[in-house]
């Protein structure tokens, strides 16, 4: 799983059926301290997440296909969570 942010959204007026009514987000990945590492990509959005949330993605075919209910689809990257907070612990 890769921790996110969400820095956006991509709108799709054509897509395939299994996909309509899901958004479709841009994400950003980061690191625990919430900085920037990577490149952005975009990630099918399946817990209303929106701008800003910080977010769980899986990002692998067979557990985004899995995720989302979807067999053998054009799918890459699925969000799964809405991450509320992070602790570590100190030792």
């Amino acid at each position: 799983m890769i921790l996110a942010r969400v820095t956006g959204k991509a709108v799709a007026t054509r897509k395939e059926a299994c996909f309509e009514g899901k958004k479709l987000l841009r994400i950003q990945p980061v690191d625990l301290d919430g900085s920037a590492v990577g490149s952005s990509f975009l990630a099918f959005d399946s817990v209303d997440a929106g701008h800003g949330d910080v977010v769980l993605v899986v990002q692998e075919g067979g557990s985004a296909n899995s995720v989302a209910g979807t067999v053998r689809k054009p799918l890459d990257a699925v969000i799964v969570a809405v991450v509320d907070t992070i602790e570590l612990d100190a030792t």
